[in-house]
């Protein structure tokens, strides 16, 4: 009776303990699967955020095309958030005709085909530092517009392809940013031209094909000249080598930003060949000066010094016309490039134009100096006095003492010769009588 009781008193203290048990691990299952959701969770959340390779706005694409297509009018910019090999189209909403790609310092690397296709009447611009890399293909073929700011471009083909067709014709403006390619530029399969391609800048590693007639080179630098000369504007020269403040050169040619070259710095003047005044037109083509990489600038030479050189060269003219001697004498004069328009510059006897204007200088005042050196001319000597070959002179008679003598004892012998012959003569006469 009492182990009964007992064990009725034990039991609910036990099943008190097992309540608790069961409540506790009910909790901690609920804790844990919370927990695993919230892990779960923020792990979709940062494999979702690993997988953005481009931004527009504040929001995040898996793609670069994606993005391209989330642009919008407000905000047109795709910013590369990493590196990604993706070929790309320029295909953004409705309405959306601009939209610029913003490398950030990441690469765009080719995916079978080109990596950036432009089509008609689409305009990208490429700005930041970064990388568009082709590789076997193209970093970008173009029929719309394409402006390219900074960035760095490969291939291992031709790195930028346009096209101008009956329907389209494309353009290309490029400031700045490094091209490293076989061949830098030339036209899409169907193109018929090359469209208006204009380099404002930037450094550029490769061959340009020649007759790619719309091709204008304002400024940059180049390691292959061999093609050049066709596509400078207005046919302006190159500065060569690029040699730096040591001494050493980078191996490029630059169109320089108002520079100006003179192929003569220094000539001379012979009054003997002939002299006449020079204009400064005359002067820039006798020392070679012109200005190289600037379109919208001309050459002014320095009147009063022009002046000078030729009020040197009207006294050489009159020294040599009277046979007077004349000392050499130089001049320098100094030629500077100053925008085409300016009030000082309307002077048709002192400027040499440098074809329409297209872009300006970041500053003036560059000038270069030429020096002009006209040769000494000595009077000339008195020239003898020929004889009169028509009155030879008659031989003179000897008439030394001697000669006098020799004379006289002649006319003696003469004489007594005489004087014998006719003692002869009259012998004979007597002779005959008597016989």
């Amino acid at each position: 009776m009492r182990s009964h009781e007992k064990r009725v008193n034990v039991c609910p203290r036990t099943q008190g303990k097992y309540l608790v048990s069961v409540v506790l691990t009910a909790v901690f299952a609920i804790a844990s699967l919370f927990g695993t959701l919230l892990f779960s969770a923020d792990a979709v959340a940062d494999a979702a955020e690993s997988q953005a390779v481009a931004q527009v706005g504040n929001a995040t694409y898996a793609s670069v095309q994606e993005a391209i297509g989330h642009t919008s009018m407000k905000n047109a910019t795709v910013t590369l958030l990493a590196d990604v090999t993706e070929s790309v189209t320029i295909t953004p909403p409705k309405g959306v005709r601009n939209v610029t790609f913003d490398l950030n310092g990441h690469v765009l690397q080719a995916d079978g085909s080109a990596v950036i296709t432009v089509p008609a009447n689409m305009q990208l611009t490429i700005t930041g530092p970064g990388t568009v890399a082709g590789g076997t293909q193209p970093a970008v073929d173009c029929r719309g517009a394409l402006h390219v700011k900074s960035g760095t471009f490969t291939s291992d083909a031709t790195l930028m392809r346009f096209a101008e067709t009956d329907e389209t014709s494309a353009q290309g403006s490029f400031s700045g940013g490094t091209f490293t390619a076989p061949t830098l530029f030339n036209l899409l399969d169907d193109a018929k031209n090359l469209g208006y391609v204009t380099v404002r800048g930037g450094e550029y590693r490769g061959m340009i094909p020649a007759g790619l007639n719309t091709l204008a080179l304002l400024s940059g630098s180049f390691s292959d000249s061999s093609n050049l000369a066709p596509y400078l504007a207005d046919s302006l020269g190159l500065i060569p080598d690029g040699t730096s403040g040591d001494g050493t050169g980078d191996g490029m040619f630059h169109i320089g930003d108002l520079a100006i070259s003179s192929k003569q710095a220094s000539v001379e003047l012979d009054p003997v060949d002939g002299l006449q005044r020079l204009s400064a037109d005359d002067l820039l083509k006798l020392t070679e000066t012109q200005l190289n990489g600037i379109a919208d600038y001309l050459l002014v030479v320095d009147s009063d010094q022009l002046q000078a050189l030729n009020d040197q060269i009207d006294s050489a003219i009159q020294a040599v016309g009277k046979r007077k001697a004349f000392e050499a004498v130089s001049q320098n004069i100094t030629i500077t490039a100053v925008r085409n328009g300016a009030d000082d510059v309307i002077d048709a006897n002192s400027s040499r134009g440098a074809g329409p204007q297209l872009r300006t200088s970041d500053h003036d005042g560059i000038s270069a100096q030429v020096t002009v050196t006209i040769k000494a001319v000595a009077e000339p000597e008195e020239p003898s006095k020929p004889s009169n070959p028509e009155k030879p002179e008659k031989p003179e008679m000897p008439r030394s003492g001697s000669a006098v003598q020799a004379l006289a004892i002649i006319s003696l012998l003469l004489v007594i010769a005489s004087a014998i012959c006719a003692y002869a003569t009259v012998h004979l006469q007597s002779s005959c009588l008597h016989n």
